[in-house]
């Protein structure tokens, strides 16, 4: 009988490459977007000017300030499929109740307050009737895309009200507003998920969630919370994209949701619950962001092959 005996160097070597492994694996996404960013600075005319750099940003604070939204349902194990509804619903909604009372705040509030709705319904048919998410979000995406062209009856709501259109266009410190709104969620929903019980207990819901509840952590609860977060964070991106748009557009952001899911895809390691702790969804919403900057510049019949094969080379930087 023969016997195989490692060498020190082999344990070495072997001890080397899975040192390398796991810096690719926590850091091979910001590889892959500095090299697609430089390629971009390169190839795209006047792409590192200031003015398109604002520009990419107001590109991404939408699905920036979605993803974090999303963030948390993808890292409890689920996810919502309703948000790009909730965005035009929230925006129509918006629209409509500023003309009815001229009243900005409740015009604000009845947008909010929309999206709060949706979540708390997600979240309690997922976590109490205990019905799959991609059925119950998908039925709540069509229903409230119903409701927005019920709402608008299939047009454009026009806003009176000039004031709420500073909400998009105000600038402060020489950006515009939607930008800073995203870089607070960011910081805000990045504390939540890794400095709070309600983050411990999400990412525990997503490693495990007999596990989880086995050891008292209160999942029908946290998951309502999740889903109610991420209606209001999509209504409120909804309000924003009324004020830019100085309309409540019940046909807007179609698809959205595939986007946003992408985005936090791409920007943490795998597509698992419980393993976001250290996830920077922004750079995958920045991805999406200066890739949809480039694709500008394309012909539209390679748009879609190109933005493929960027999803490609990004997600190899995570798996």
């Amino acid at each position: 009988m023969s016997s195989v005996t490692s060498t020190p160097a082999t344990v070495k070597a072997g001890k080397k490459g899975l040192h390398l492994s796991r810096i690719w694996d926590s850091y091979g996404m910001l590889v892959v977007f500095a090299a697609l960013f430089i390629a971009c600075l390169i190839f795209v005319p006047n792409f590192g000017s200031f003015i398109n750099m604002k520009g990419l940003g107001l590109a991404i604070s939408m699905s920036g300030m979605v993803a974090c939204g999303m963030l948390f349902c993808l890292a409890s194990g689920d996810f919502d499929l309703s948000v790009a509804s909730v965005i035009a619903c929230a925006g129509v909604t918006t629209a409509v109740v500023i003309n009815m009372t001229e009243s900005l705040w409740i015009g604000i509030f009845a947008g909010l307050l929309l999206g709060a709705v949706c979540g708390l319904v997600n979240g309690f048919v997922i976590a109490r009737l205990k019905i799959n998410a991609l059925i119950t979000t998908l039925a709540t995406m069509q229903i409230v895309r119903g409701l927005a062209y019920i709402i608008s009856d299939g047009k454009a709501v026009g806003i009176e009200d000039e004031r709420f259109f500073e909400l998009g266009y105000a600038n402060w410190l020489g950006l515009p507003s939607p930008i800073w709104i995203t870089v607070i969620c960011f910081i805000l929903f990045g504390f939540l998920l890794n400095r709070t019980t309600f983050g411990r207990n999400t990412l525990a819901i997503g490693g495990n969630e007999e596990a989880a509840r086995l050891a008292g952590v209160p999942v029908v609860r946290t998951k309502i919370i999740i889903f109610v977060l991420s209606g209001l964070v999509s209504a409120a991106a909804g309000i924003i994209l009324a004020s830019r748009m100085t309309s409540g557009q019940p046909m807007t952001s179609i698809g959205y949701e595939l986007i946003v899911i992408s985005a936090c895809v791409l920007g943490g390691r795998i597509a698992q619950g419980g393993d976001w702790q250290n996830i920077l969804c922004h750079r995958g919403c920045t991805d999406f962001g200066y890739g949809g900057k480039c694709d500008e510049f394309a012909e539209y019949f390679t748009v879609l092959s190109v933005r493929g094969a960027r999803g490609y080379l990004a997600g190899s930087g995570n798996f």
